[in-house]
């Protein structure tokens, strides 16, 4: 019962943070000229390159929770360890790299810790989305061998 709670409070989490992601990106060229007019110059010197980190980080991100919200599916289905899963994790663990790979250029035009924590902790994450897949893909044959066993 409780599992099942948990359940659905992180399906509606993950929704939240998909439709909400839609909305940054859509409003990211107004935010970050504000940004750069409010906050930091740097947003404004770097607006374009800025924009095209941000979007495509954003995208990456958003690609990220669509797959987390595929696999929720699955879990609410009872029906875990598919090949979708391992699909969804591969998926992860490149988008994951996509973003290290522009916060790590964002790096060399506008440095901050915030930065290097977004580097760092997408470097983790997509590595254990690697690792996962080959578990789950593990698990996913096992599953499929014992269900042809009598």
């Amino acid at each position: 019962m409780h599992g099942e709670k948990l359940i659905r409070v992180t399906k509606l989490l993950l929704d939240v943070m998909f439709y909400s992601g839609i909305a940054v990106i859509a409003t990211l060229p107004f935010s970050l000229r504000y940004a750069g007019a409010h906050y930091s110059r740097a947003f404004q010197e770097y607006y374009i390159l800025m924009l095209v980190i941000f979007a495509a980080s954003g995208v990456s991100g958003t690609a990220i929770i669509g797959e987390l919200r595929k696999m929720m599916r699955t879990v609410i289905q009872k029906n875990c360890f598919v090949y979708e899963n391992v699909k969804s994790l591969e998926v992860m663990g490149i988008t994951s790299a996509v973003i290290v790979l522009l916060f790590f250029i964002k790096c060399f035009f506008l440095p901050t810790p915030a930065t290097f924590i977004v580097v760092l902790t997408f470097f983790i994450a997509g590595l254990f989305s690697k690792v996962l897949s080959f578990v789950f893909r593990e698990a996913v044959r096992c599953k499929e061998e014992n269900d042809l066993t009598i």
